[in-house]
C-alpha cells in the first residue's frame, strides 16, 4: 500500500537525518528501491569476508562488489567498485582490496561493509534520476547512461511527478532516441520497463520534498526490462523558503483593476520636465486615459491642471493604482500610506533596490506590501501600457496603437527594444510591462491575466529567470490552448551544476531545464529577441494549421532548396505530392519548371501563374499550409506579386478556407513595401531571407501541437511530445 511504503522511507529519511548525514548508502537505497518498486539486483551487505563469500555462493553467478560507506559518495573514485568477481578466491581478494583502497581514500571514513550484488545482463545503459531544480522544483530526467552520460549529455526533463505516457515520451524526447529501439542487429529495449522507473523516481521525489537529488546510474535496458544497477540517494541540506501564494481569483481580481484602472494616483509627481514624476503625468494625461489621475506631491498645489494631494490618503474616493516617482528610500514609507489607504497595486518605478544590493530595503517594502494587500510591479521598472484604456503609466516614449499582442520585460532596455520594434512594424499590441525585480508580481500573475484578456491574441515574454516555475507552468498550461505564449529566456548558464551531487545533478544545468519544461508547457522558446518579437507580431495573423502537409511554390530555384532546408530544420513536414495534384500543379508550369515539392514556377511567369497555383494551393484539403518564395521580375512586379496574393488568400478566407500562408521575396527595395503589404493583409511576408517566415510557421504549428489544434494524422501530441525530429509542443 502506498501509506506503507510513505511509512517506511519516512522511517529511514527519519535515522539519515539524525544521523547528521545528507548521503544514503547503497543498502539504504536499497530500502527505498524496494519500497517504491524501483527494480534493482538482489543485493546483499557483507561486513566480513565470509559473509562476502557466502552471499556470492547464494547468488550462482559473477558478482558486483562495492564499498558501503556513509562518507564516499562516489564509490568508483575511491576503487569500491570491481566487477565480474566469481569463485570464493577473487572474492576474498576482491573484499580485501575494495576497502584497503577505501581506506586509502578516506582514512577516516566510516566503512559498514561491502555491497555483494548480482551481475546485471548486458544491454543498453540509461541514466534515470531526478533533481530539485532552484525554479522548477522536482524535476525528473532521463538520458543515455553509463560512461555515455558525461560525455553526450543526451538527457530530457520533466516536472515531477510523471505519469505513464509523459514517463515514456521522455524516451523519445533525446537526441539518440533511436538506440533504444535496436541498432546493428541488437533488439529494442522494454520501453515501458525504462518508463515504470521514471514514473517511480518521480513519484519518489514528489512524496518526499527533502531528497535533493536521485541517481539510477546506469539502468540496465533490455528487452526484457530495465533494472538499476545503482541507486544514489542525496537529502538537502534545508528546506525552500515558500513562496506566498494567490489563487487564480485573488490574481484575476488584482490584475483587472492594475491593466483596466479607473483612478491612478502618481506619488511623485511634478512640474517640473526632465523629472520621472513629470514624465509619468504628461503620459497619462497626453496619453486620452479617460480615468481619473491624481498627483501626489507634498510641495505642490497642482500639476499640469491637475489638484494636488499631499498624501495619497488625501486623494478622494477609490484608487486602483499607485505609481511611484520618488527615490527609493522613501518609497517605504509612502507604500505604508498606499496599504492604508486600500489601493491593490503599487507601480514602483525607482531603483536601487535589490539589484544594486539593497535586498533588505527590497524585503521591507515586500513585507509592507503583503500586510496590506497591495500587489507590487517592480520595482526598478519603466511602468507599463495597457493601450486599450489609453493607459502610457511610464516615463519612456508613449505607445497607443491598439493590437493583440502583449509584451513583459525584466529589463528596461529590452523594453525600449519592444516598443522600438512595436512602432517600426506597426504591431498593435494590448500591453507592454515592465517586470524589473520581480519583488512580487511577475510572468505568471501577467500570463493568468492575458489568458483571461479579451484583448490579447499573444503573449510573448522575455525573462531573466522564473522566481516560481511550476507557477509559470501551470499558467502557460491554461494560457496555451487559447493563445501562444512565446518566451525569449536570457542567460543560458549551468551555473546550478557546480554543487551538484550526482550525475543527474551535474547534467541538470539552468538552460537544459528550462528548455525542456518550457517545452513541456506548450511554451514556444524563441531563440532571440528578434524571433520573440517577429514570433508575437505573426503568430495572431496566422490561422492555426489543420495538419502536417506543407507545400512550396517558389519563382526561384534556389530559394525553393532554402526553404526546403528551413521547412527541415523547423520540424515541418513537406507534402508528399500525389500523382494528381502533381498533374493538376503541372498544367501551370513551363515545360523547363519542375513540379514535385517544391513547385518551381520559374523566374519568367506572369502574375498568371502565380495565382493559378496559389489557388490550387488553397483549394486542395490535403495541402494545409503554403510557403511561397517570390523572385522579383519585370514580368511579376512585387506590389503586383503582393496584390494578387493577398486578394486570392482573402478570397478563401470569406469561402471559410482558412490556411497559413507565409512567404519571402527576393528582390530590389520595392519588396519591403510588398512584404508589409502582404503581413497587414493576412500573409506573413518576409524581405531578404528565406528563414524567417518558416520559423514563424514552425512557431505557429508549435502552438497548434501544444494547443491539440492538428488533425490526428500529425505525430502524437500530449503535453510534449517529440518524435522522428519532429516537434510536438507548442499551438
Amino acid at each position: 500500500m502506498a501509506e506503507d511504503r510513505v511509512l517506511r522511507v519516512r522511517t529511514l529519511l527519519d535515522s539519515v537525518r539524525a544521523e547528521g548525514r545528507t548521503a544514503l548508502t547503497a543498502p539504504e537505497g536499497k530500502v527505498i528501491a524496494d519500497a517504491y518498486a524501483i527494480a534493482v539486483p538482489g543485493e546483499e551487505l557483507a561486513t566480513d569476508v565470509d559473509e562476502a563469500v557466502a552471499y556470492a555462493a547464494r547468488f550462482g553467478g559473477p558478482v558486483v562488489m562495492k564499498i558501503v560507506s556513509p562518507d564516499i559518495l562516489h564509490k568508483t573514485d575511491a576503487g569500491g567498485v570491481i566487477v565480474g568477481v566469481e569463485g570464493a578466491t577473487d572474492v576474498r581478494a576482491a573484499f580485501r582490496k575494495i576497502i584497503d583502497n577505501a581506506r586509502a581514500y578516506a582514512p577516516d571514513a566510516r566503512i559498514e561493509g561491502v555491497q555483494v550484488q548480482e551481475l546485471l545482463p548486458q544491454g543498453q545503459e540509461v541514466i534515470v534520476g531526478a533533481v530539485t531544480d532552484p525554479t522548477f522544483g522536482k524535476v525528473v530526467a532521463f538520458g543515455l547512461g553509463g560512461v555515455l552520460v558525461e560525455v553526450l549529455k543526451d538527457v530530457t526533463f520533466r516536472l515531477a511527478p510523471v505519469d505513464a505516457d509523459e514517463a515514456l515520451s521522455m524516451l523519445d524526447s533525446i537526441r539518440s532516441a533511436e538506440i533504444l529501439h535496436g541498432v546493428r542487429g541488437a533488439p529494442a529495449v522494454d520501453r515501458w520497463a525504462i518508463a515504470e522507473q521514471i514514473r517511480r523516481v518521480s513519484e519518489l521525489v514528489a512524496d518526499f520534498p527533502e531528497i535533493a537529488e536521485v541517481d539510477l546510474n546506469p539502468v540496465i535496458a533490455t528487452s526484457e526490462g530495465a533494472v538499476a544497477a545503482d541507486i544514489r540517494v542525496i537529502l538537502a541540506d534545508s528546506a525552500p523558503k515558500e513562496r506566498r501564494k494567490y489563487t487564480r481569483e485573488e490574481i484575476l481580481t488584482s490584475m483587472r483593476r492594475l491593466m483596466q484602472p479607473s483612478s491612478v494616483a502618481v506619488i511623485g509627481a511634478s512640474n517640473e520636465q526632465g523629472k520621472i514624476g513629470n514624465s509619468v503625468m504628461r503620459n497619462l494625461v497626453d496619453g486620452g486615459f479617460s480615468g481619473e489621475i491624481h498627483p501626489v506631491n507634498p510641495k505642490a498645489d497642482d500639476i499640469l491642471g491637475r489638484k494636488a494631494y499631499k498624501s495619497v490618503t488625501d486623494v478622494p474616493g477609490e484608487v486602483d493604482v499607485a505609481v511611484f516617482a520618488i527615490p527609493a528610500k522613501f518609497v517605504a514609507s509612502a507604500l505604508e500610506e498606499v496599504g492604508r489607504k486600500g489601493i491593490p497595486n503599487a507601480v514602483l518605478i525607482p531603483s536601487g533596490f535589490a539589484e544594486t544590493g539593497e535586498q533588505q530595503l527590497q524585503d521591507e517594502i515586500v513585507a509592507i506590501a503583503e500586510r496590506h494587500g497591495v500587489r507590487l510591479l517592480g520595482p526598478n521598472i519603466y511602468g507599463y501600457y495597457s493601450t486599450w484604456q489609453d493607459l502610457c503609466a511610464t516615463f519612456c516614449t508613449p505607445y497607443d496603437v491598439k493590437g493583440g499582442v502583449a509584451l513583459t520585460s525584466q529589463s528596461g532596455g529590452i523594453g525600449m527594444a519592444i516598443l522600438g520594434f512595436a512602432r517600426t512594424t506597426k504591431t498593435g499590441v494590448s500591453a507592454i510591462v515592465g517586470l524589473g525585480n520581480k519583488s512580487d508580481l511577475d510572468e505568471d500573475d501577467l500570463l493568468t491575466w492575458f489568458g483571461e484578456d479579451p484583448n490579447t491574441q499573444c503573449i510573448a515574454m522575455h525573462l531573466e529567470d522564473l522566481k516560481d516555475g511550476r507557477a509559470f507552468v501551470e499558467a502557460a498550461r491554461a494560457t496555451v490552448p487559447k493563445k501562444p505564449v512565446v518566451v525569449l529566456k536570457a542567460g543560458r548558464t549551468a551555473a546550478g551544476a557546480k554543487a551538484a551531487g550526482s550525475h543527474t545533478g551535474a547534467l541538470a544545468g539552468d538552460d537544459a531545464v528550462y528548455d525542456d519544461i518550457l517545452k513541456q508547457a506548450g511554451v514556444i522558446r524563441a531563440p532571440g529577441l528578434n524571433d520573440m518579437l517577429e514570433y508575437a507580431r505573426a503568430l495572431p495573423v496566422l490561422p492555426a494549421p489543420q495538419g502536417d502537409n506543407v507545400v512550396i511554390i517558389t519563382g526561384a530555384g534556389g530559394s525553393g532548396v532554402l526553404l526546403s532546408d528551413a521547412v527541415t530544420d523547423n520540424g515541418l513536414s513537406l507534402m508528399e505530392i500525389p500523382p494528381d495534384l502533381d498533374e493538376a500543379f503541372r498544367k501551370f508550369i513551363p515545360p523547363f519548371g519542375a513540379a514535385g515539392n517544391p513547385v518551381d514556377i520559374t523566374g519568367g511567369e506572369p502574375p498568371s501563374t502565380y495565382e493559378a497555383t496559389i489557388r490550387l494551393g488553397l483549394e486542395d484539403p490535403r495541402i494545409h499550409s503554403l510557403v511561397l518564395g517570390y523572385w522579383h521580375t519585370i514580368v511579376t512586379p512585387p506590389m503586383v506579386f503582393a496584390e494578387l496574393t493577398a486578394r486570392v488568400v482573402a478570397e478563401f478566407r470569406e469561402r471559410g478556407i482558412e490556411k497559413p500562408v507565409v512567404a519571402s521575396l527576393a528582390g530590389d527595395v520595392e519588396v519591403e513595401e510588398a512584404s508589409q503589404y502582404l503581413f497587414e493583409r493576412g500573409v506573413v511576408a518576409y524581405p531578404y531571407t528565406t528563414e524567417k517566415p518558416v520559423a514563424v510557421l514552425g512557431a505557429k504549428y508549435r502552438w497548434a501541437r501544444a494547443a491539440e489544434r492538428l488533425r490526428a494524422e500529425g505525430p502524437p501530441v500530449g503535453r510534449w511530445r517529440e518524435t522522428g525530429g519532429r516537434l510536438g509542443g507548442g499551438r
